[in-house]
């Protein structure tokens, strides 16, 4: 695996995030029906700024190697009457740095980061982050997860309280 940071991306990062947004709707594009706008550019990432506004809520975190920006991690904290959960809002490697190991490692880090529940979906369309996500959570939990379809999306969820190290090394 290459190595890598895992960045709590403070505000000073929002413009780096914000510019790595553009390629990860690209890639997402694929998988919805986002076009760019007039301008060639995708429109502005909806709730952004909240990740430096709800800084108890929402977690952004810049992926780096060599100092250069490779990836992002957008984490929410949902608190719902039934559940409160960590969830992924948004996960992205720039293609030139994937199946090197880094996404893998970059969730467990995440993971490890956020302890309780979780619940990481994806559109039922997208099939490579399925398959991707349904890995990386196996071997994070030793299998300890449940998956489910609704609503057009896959979702995986499971549990790892504070002080367990689920991760295998």
């Amino acid at each position: 695996m290459m190595d890598f940071k895992l960045l709590s991306a403070g505000h000073g990062y929002k413009e780096v995030l914000s510019n790595l947004l553009q390629f990860y709707m690209y890639d997402f594009s694929e998988y919805t029906d986002c076009d760019v706008e007039a301008n060639g550019l995708f429109g502005a990432y909806p709730g952004l700024d909240y990740y430096w506004e709800e800084a108890d809520h929402k977690f952004p975190y810049l992926l780096q190697k060599d100092g250069t920006p490779i990836g992002f991690v957008l984490v929410r904290f949902i608190q719902t009457a039934a559940c409160d959960y960590f969830s992924i809002a948004e996960f992205f490697i720039m293609k030139k740095y994937r199946r090197a190991g880094i996404g893998k490692a970059a969730a467990k880090q995440v993971f490890d980061l956020h302890r309780g529940q979780w619940e990481v979906h994806q559109k039922k369309n997208n099939l490579p982050a399925r398959a991707f996500w349904r890995t990386v959570i196996d071997e994070y939990t030793q299998g300890l997860f449940t998956e489910r379809l609704e609503n057009k999306k896959a979702i995986q969820d499971f549990e790892n309280q504070p002080g367990l190290h689920h991760s295998k090394k």
